[in-house]
């Protein structure tokens, strides 16, 4: 059982709350039963597992768990209550690919609205997602979370590599999006306050619109794209 705080698993562990450390070492942090227990029914093997010595969870499902005493892993947990189980996985073992339809992020900064449209996609797919840089890391914590495990069933490409045509969706000026004919391709969504550039519009070959309420100003990103996809899903249906 792990009761130092300088155990090299836990020492592991901080480092991988920061992107930099993610990115250089191929590896995230996933915390919590529901998100250990999807990345493994997607069938990633983990590169080390964790458990609260006290309370344990899936020990069964991950081979050489190590149990941890309860307040070290409280110590290194981002969760407001300590998790019962945590794993670290691989970021190359997360889906790839930008086949049929699906979401390109620009510039898309916060990791809730990045995590939310890769939940959209899985429940109103088949969808991957792409994503520009300057965008949120999929694998932060809060991306992680708001996914509810979508981000080891979805796949994920660069933002060139969406498939054409693309559909940009704008806050005005552009076709509603109910009276648009064809929905294939791709939607492209920007950053909620600066949108999509205009060397990115340029590069569009359509500007569709979700119309709204005279009051109001916009739609957060991850709505309008939840909304784009349910509407190319009811006439698939």
């Amino acid at each position: 059982m792990i009761s130092s705080a300088s155990n090299p698993r836990l020492k592991l562990i901080r480092k991988l709350a920061g992107r930099r450390q993610r990115e250089k070492l191929g590896l995230f942090v996933a915390e919590g039963e529901d998100l250990v227990a999807a990345a493994l029914d997607a069938g990633l093997e983990p590169a080390e597992a964790l458990v609260d010595a006290g309370r344990p969870a899936l020990a069964d499902r991950l081979p050489g768990v190590e149990p941890v005493e309860p307040r070290l892993l409280a110590g290194i947990s981002t969760l407001a209550h300590p998790p019962r189980v945590l794993a670290v996985f691989r970021r190359a073992d997360l889906p790839r690919g930008a086949e049929g339809s699906g979401l390109a992020l620009w510039r898309v900064s916060d990791p809730g609205n990045v995590g939310t449209l890769l939940r959209a996609a899985d429940a109103l797919g088949p969808a991957f997602v792409a994503l520009s840089p300057g965008c949120a890391d999929l694998t932060s914590p809060k991306a992680l979370r708001a996914s509810a495990g979508a981000v080891f069933r979805v796949p994920t490409a660069a933002f060139d590599e969406a498939p054409r045509p693309w559909l940009a969706l704008v806050s005005s000026e552009g076709e509603p999006l109910w009276e648009t004919g064809d929905l294939s391709g791709t939607f492209v969504l920007g950053a909620e306050r600066e949108g999509l550039p205009d060397d990115v519009l340029a590069r569009c070959d359509a500007r569709l619109a979700i119309p709204l309420e005279a009051s109001a100003e916009s739609l957060n990103v991850a709505v309008a794209g939840a909304l784009a996809l349910y509407e190319r899903r009811r006439r698939a249906r």
